[in-house]
């Protein structure tokens, strides 16, 4: 008994961890967008440029800055350096050879401390401000990236949900055509209707059920983009929830888009600074024929002795010295002029870029205020006509209740309420995209 009690159990709680596991994921709009910034690779590597670059401004303030060494050296000689001397001057009587001497000790010692500081250099101080305009371009580079992954993930989300209501809209329509085939079965049985209204019935109810499978099939294949850009496996199920309901973009951001799209685009800005940094290159490269002025400092103690190991800080002297240093590039084979034509091809480069972009952008902004305001007139008007093919509906399948409509009238009836219903949906669903591309392009997300 205790042992069927136990395998009981245990059979139970696997079940409950297969049913936990099988569970899916319900995700609202902002849980989506949360998942994909944290998952999302492009965002990763745009924010490790944004770090490098803070590094390089670090860098280039660095070489402005002091430049401070330590450092010593052991010497032990082996064989000690000579002079010669006329041999008279050791021995009056000698004759006109010379004697070597030996110079100094054993055992050297040298210590000490050096510093350097540049006074004047065009390159040093042109670069530092050079790498602080290419992190702002970076940092803007990763709210385009930012705004990108938000836009897509938007986009994405609203298809799944222009997919889910579709699907609804189908069984909607499916469950209508069912319960009208079974009207038309009973009055048949009766004898009020014809066998061929019977048969009516029965296609228009067969002809909606691959429709609905279809849009099952759209709400996978919907979903399964949503988690290719959430980062999520293929095996992970989630569950969107939420409503595709029509929220009007603001009308400032509307009748403005091209004005702001100039002020405030993350790539353009990005950009601009990219044609600054290229002209600044033009600077530093043309700098390299003024002259560099340095000042440099030393203090070091010296010793020297015949006895390894024997010394003290008493044998050690000190020597201290001070300076500047001027140098000229007077010619280094026309590199600096090649560098220079270099700089100013990017630049101009650059900048016709930025020209390219810059009229692509107000093209596409003007192309979306179109899409917003053709959206929002479909709206409206398949709101009437939603309106419209419901009482048609309710008309005619009371007609043919009644006795004096047919059943094409039914049949035609839910197709033109199924349309209605699918367009307005849909008319949501553009507007709401086009909206997501128009924050997109106003770099309206903020991280």
């Amino acid at each position: 008994m205790n042992m069927h009690r136990f395998l009981t159990t245990g059979l139970l709680l696997l079940l409950a961890g297969s049913f936990a596991v099988a569970q899916p994921r319900t995700l609202r709009l902002e849980d989506a967008i949360s998942l994909a910034i944290d998952n999302n690779r492009d965002l990763e590597i745009s924010r490790l440029e944004m770090d490098k670059a803070s590094y390089q401004v670090s860098e280039a303030y660095g070489t402005a800055l002091p430049s401070i060494s330590a450092g010593g050296t052991y010497t032990r000689t082996l064989k000690k350096p000579v002079f010669f001397l006329p041999a008279r001057f050791m021995d009056p009587n000698a004759g006109d050879g010379v004697i070597p001497v030996e110079i100094g000790s054993d055992n050297s010692y040298n210590f000490g401390f050096e510093a350097s500081q540049v006074l004047f250099n065009a390159a040093v101080f042109t670069g530092v401000g050079t790498a602080k305009i290419y992190e702002d371009a970076s940092k803007h580079m990763y709210t385009e990236t930012y705004n990108k992954t938000v836009s897509d993930v938007k986009k994405a989300f609203y298809g799944v949900l222009l997919a889910k209501d579709v699907l609804t809209l189908m069984k909607a329509s499916l469950q209508n055509a069912e319960d009208n085939l079974r009207n038309v079965e009973v009055m048949q049985e009766q004898g009020v209707v014809s066998e061929y209204d019977l048969i009516r019935a029965r296609v228009q109810t067969d002809n909606i059920r691959p429709k609905v499978i279809e849009s099952e099939r759209n709400v996978t294949l919907a979903t399964n983009g949503l988690k290719l850009l959430l980062g999520l496996g293929p095996a992970e199920a989630i569950e969107v929830t939420g409503e595709l309901d029509f929220v009007p973009a603001e009308d400032v951001m509307v009748s403005r888009a091209e004005e702001l799209v100039v002020e405030k685009n993350a790539a353009l800005r990005a950009l601009r600074d990219q044609g600054r940094v290229n002209e600044k290159l033009v600077t530093i490269y043309k700098s390299e024929s003024l002259p560099t002025l340095s000042a440099f400092g030393n203090y070091r103690w010296l010793a020297e002795n015949d006895a390894l190991g024997r010394i003290s800080t008493n044998d050690f002297v000190s020597t201290s010295q001070v300076g500047v240093t001027l140098s000229f590039n007077l010619f280094n084979g026309l590199q600096t002029r090649a560098r220079v034509n270099q700089a100013e091809v990017d630049y101009m480069k650059s900048q016709e870029q930025l020209s390219a972009t810059r009229d692509a952008l107000l093209t596409n902004a003007q192309n979306i205020r179109y899409r917003l305001e053709e959206a929002q007139r479909r709206l409206e008007s398949q709101n009437r006509t939603v309106e419209q093919a419901e009482k048609g509906y309710r008309i005619a399948t009371t007609r043919y209740q009644s006795g004096s409509g047919t059943q094409l009238e039914v049949n035609d009836a839910d197709l033109a309420l199924l349309q209605a219903r699918v367009n307005r949906v849909q008319a949501i669903y553009d507007y709401s995209v086009a909206k997501a591309d128009l924050e997109y392009l106003l770099s309206m997300h903020r991280q």
